[in-house]
């Protein structure tokens, strides 16, 4: 199968350590090229990671007609603008979480990519390790019984980073769109079902523009069974997550981020005892790469379509909210 073109917009840390490497891994893709807002930090980018072409431009990048699909790491204020520009120009898109601002330009994007006929994802890597494959397989068995609860976190310190791009409220900055995104879209995934209601309580930081730094909340869903979380960029690290049964629970120690290595793997725990599950050695961002490249060339549906962004946008959105206005948000 000849692989996937890449050109990758911008020149953010997570598409330097994670997500060019993870494509270079791929099965199905190679990065081609690069653009930065500047050609000198293009060319030390793709000399430093090996890609072919570097283009001082995005709108460039867009313009070579050899690329076929893009990865967009820009500050979350500017993922409607480029991706919607990247499917006018052909391009299959990969959009750093959170897809957008909102519901709402969600939405344009996904019209966007529809009228446009090509792909748009949401960067979730840690969706498309198996390990969650076999995580929602025991929660289906019956083996934790049924489902009472899910608690997530997601935190880390890096509050002294005051030039952060996280730190810019009008930029879409702040824990919950950070981090927070990983618990309830985990839930979400997990549970198959979308939550009714939202209730967050959240610190913000007049020395950080007043973006949430931290943040604790309750995601109602039917049946009475919630997610519980918390995320935060002044909080020592943690990125945890368990599921709570009847019978048992489902403790995942590194939930979202995965080091091809021992600390990947997760435990049952019930009347019988703690089980520790061992999970393959894989790098969840190549795996990434491949369900898109799968869904471009032999047309293999992706697991998390457009519309999966836009729903948890919603969720997102009512989060910030709830904080902002310190009430419970419907969601519908």
């Amino acid at each position: 199968m000849e692989k996937v073109r890449w050109g990758i917009i911008g020149s953010a840390n997570i598409a330097k350590k994670a997500v060019i490497p993870g494509i270079q891994q791929s099965e199905t893709g190679e990065v081609v090229a690069i653009a930065s807002r500047t050609k000198e930090k293009a060319e030390e980018m793709a000399e430093e990671l090996s890609i072919p072409v570097a283009y001082g431009s995005y709108d460039e990048l867009l313009d070579d007609p050899t690329i076929e699909a893009v990865y967009i790491p820009l500050p979350n204020h500017l993922h409607k603008e480029w991706t919607i520009r990247a499917a006018e120009a052909g391009k299959h898109v990969l959009c750093e979480k959170p897809a957008a601002l909102n519901g709402e330009e969600a939405k344009e994007m996904e019209k966007a990519c529809e009228k446009a006929g090509v792909i748009l994802a949401e960067a979730f890597m840690y969706r498309y390790h198996p390990r969650y494959s076999l995580i929602k397989e025991i929660m289906e068995s019956g083996e934790i019984g049924e489902i009472r609860g899910i608690h997530g976190t997601f935190t880390f310190n890096n509050a002294q980073n005051f030039s952060n791009i996280r730190y810019k409220k009008e930029w879409g900055g702040g824990s919950l769109y950070d981090v927070g995104v990983y618990p309830i879209s985990a839930a979400r995934m997990l549970l198959g079902k979308e939550p009714q209601a939202a209730t967050v309580h959240a610190f913000f930081s007049e020395e950080h523009d007043d973006v949430d730094m931290m943040a604790s909340g309750l995601l109602e869903f039917d049946q009475g069974v919630s997610l519980t979380f918390d995320c935060g960029m002044w909080a020592a690290f943690r990125n945890t997550l368990e599921i709570v049964g009847t019978e048992g629970r489902i403790e995942v120690p590194s939930a979202f981020i995965t080091g091809q290595s021992a600390e990947d793997h997760f435990f049952v725990i019930t009347n019988d005892g703690k089980v520790e599950v061992e999970v393959p050695r894989l790098n969840q961002y190549a795996l990434q790469a491949d369900a898109i490249g799968k869904r471009i060339r032999n047309d293999v549906p992706i697991p998390y379509p457009a519309s999966d962004a836009v729903l948890n946008m919603k969720v997102l959105e009512a989060c910030l909210l709830s904080a902002e206005e310190r009430r419970r948000i419907e969601i519908k």
